[in-house]
């Protein structure tokens, strides 16, 4: 992806930084730590191989992301957050992550926050406040 030269606000460049539909999931999937290619397919619902390679080759190129390269046979490599900026835009993401939840929750959609063992019995609990 290709940065543009005219912006008008900081907020502008992150947002073409992490725009679309897999970067903030790929950014979210990398929070414990390094994953190999393999199970971050087989994690995001609905990515292809293609897709994930292109978007963390995005995500390398605006720091995000880096990966390390092991020697041997079969390739194995491993994507992990960056210490600076990779680990900076978890914090944002982690609170889209609960705002997204909390929404969920108050419009009666948490089927598929239990199908994915995705906690929000607090957020019920203070959306009832």
């Amino acid at each position: 992806m290709k940065v543009r030269e005219d912006y008008t606000c900081p907020l502008e460049i992150v947002h073409d930084i992490i725009k679309g539909k897999w970067k903030t999931i790929i950014l979210f999937q990398l929070r414990n730590g390094s994953i190999q290619l393999s199970k971050l397919e087989r994690d995001i619902v609905g990515i292809n191989q293609k897709m994930l390679l292109q978007q963390l080759k995005e995500l390398q190129e605006f720091g995000l992301v880096d990966k390390r390269v092991f020697e041997g046979y079969p390739l194995h490599v491993e994507y992990f957050l960056t210490e600076g900026r990779g680990m900076k835009i978890l914090k944002a993401i982690t609170i889209m992550q609960e705002i997204g939840i909390e929404y969920m929750v108050e419009h009666g959609m948490t089927e598929m926050l239990e199908r994915k063992v995705i906690s929000y019995k607090d957020k019920e609990r203070d959306t009832h406040k």
